[in-house]
């Protein structure tokens, strides 16, 4: 259900506008943003709606369909298209001119630029992909934190420093490591990170780094040798060599890695910036963040921006042009940037993110620097919606190790370009 989160509106207003978005955090950051811009719109109030990632997309589907939908929405690359070709969203080129667009992310400008017009006004700019660490568990396991970002893996095995370091960090309940002849793997204390059915921090990262990718413009193109490499790789790690959870239970809970973490079970939790404030709050142990592992291709991380939407519906489209001009301006920004809720898309906000949390002590240079390495396509496409719940249920099988990786990419691929030709 959806919690409203401060912003009541005040008593004698006007207009009383509504947004929603997924991340506690940068809902708390809005607090200070929209008060300020209450202060300079008089009879304007704005109310913020947290919706659940998990339910996120399926109640705007269905609340867009129903023109009950927020004046202004969040919504990431997977789906905006699916809402602009219907004519859901506001023009952003046309509302609030080309000239808006100087001061946001290009990455994210082409990001959500459909048909020559932007459909949504640039917020978060994640850097890319990271690998948390928790320096006491490396230390008892007698590795060096400076060496962690130095990892490669390699679906050969021939040049694999990765997995042996997993091995190293899976502890039994009797202190056997993975790599011991006496590991009990129904017995596990402690993981060595989080390989999961995990699109943008895990499998994404090991398509691009192995020189794949899950989709080439619109069309699903996983189902290659270097796909099934990928895949391979990630599943083996959890249902072979047991450094990771069971997908028995992360299929079913996003967030029981990030859990497993934070209560100190899990060595390495390769997630992005998106995760900063989760790690900063609940770690109660000296961790860090290094690069992630790299493959045959390198480094290779996904990078991923989220706009603000005018909902085309809206019962108050001038207050709501006004909403958006001010979420792309520097000052509407500043607040996500200032509390390190989450990389700002808007130019003018974005040094105040890094020296944030500078100065809480904690170095974000490698979830920037990967950005160096080149990128893989993030999810993208007017059907992705519609393409990845076709492929959902097979990837879930695929993971839980009930279907052959080779069999299971082919499947799924087949199903998904099927559904957004449809």
């Amino acid at each position: 259900m959806a919690g409203a989160l401060a912003l009541a509106p005040q008593a004698g207003s006007d207009t009383t506008l509504t947004m929603r978005v997924w991340d506690e955090q940068v809902a708390k950051s809005y607090e200070t943003s929209f008060a300020a811009f209450e202060t300079a719109n008089p009879g304007i109030t704005v109310a913020v709606n947290v919706v659940p990632w998990a339910d996120y997309f399926t109640k705007l589907r269905v609340d867009v369909a129903g023109e009950t939908a927020d004046d202004v929405f969040w919504v990431n690359a997977g789906n905006f298209a699916d809402y602009a070709v219907n004519g859901n969203l506001v023009n952003v080129t046309d509302a609030l001119g080309a000239d808006a667009q100087a001061n946001w992310q290009p990455s994210v400008i082409s990001q959500y630029t459909l048909d020559g017009a932007l459909w949504g006004v640039p917020q978060l700019a994640d850097p890319g992909i990271g690998l948390y660490y928790n320096a006491d568990l490396l230390a008892a396991a007698g590795i060096d934190a400076a060496t962690v970002g130095d990892l490669h893996w390699d679906p050969a095995a021939g040049d694999d420093t990765l997995l042996p370091v997993l091995q190293k960090l899976t502890v039994d309940a009797n202190g056997n490591t993975a790599d011991s002849a006496d590991f009990d793997a129904s017995q596990i204390v402690q993981y060595g990170y989080n390989a999961a059915n995990d699109l943008n921090a895990i499998y994404l990262n090991y398509l691009g780094s192995n020189g794949a990718a899950l989709q080439d413009g619109d069309e699903f193109v996983f189902d290659t040798a270097a796909g099934e490499q990928a895949f391979q790789y990630v599943i083996d790690l959890m249902n072979k060599y047991h450094v990771a959870p069971s997908a028995a239970d992360t299929n079913l809970n996003g967030d029981f890695s990030l859990d497993q973490f934070l209560q100190g079970k899990m060595a390495l939790f390769q997630s992005g910036v998106y995760n900063l404030s989760n790690v900063n709050e609940g770690a109660g142990f000296e961790w860090g963040v290094a690069t992630i592992p790299a493959g045959p291709a390198g480094a290779i991380s996904v990078t991923n921006g989220v706009v603000a939407a005018g909902n085309a519906a809206s019962a108050h489209p001038e207050e709501t042009q006004k909403l958006l001009e001010w979420l792309g301006s520097t000052e509407g920004s500043a607040a996500i940037g200032a509390d390190g809720s989450a990389s700002p898309a808007v130019i003018g906000a974005q040094a105040s993110y890094v020296a944030s949390w500078q100065k809480q002590g904690v170095d974000v240079q490698a979830f920037i620097d990967v950005l160096d390495n080149g990128t893989v396509q993030a999810p993208r496409g007017a059907k992705w919606a519609e393409g990845s719940d076709a492929f959902k249920s097979t990837f879930a099988e695929m993971f839980l190790g009930r279907i052959p990786v080779g069999e299971a990419l082919h499947t799924a691929q087949a199903a998904a370009n099927e559904a957004i030709a449809e």
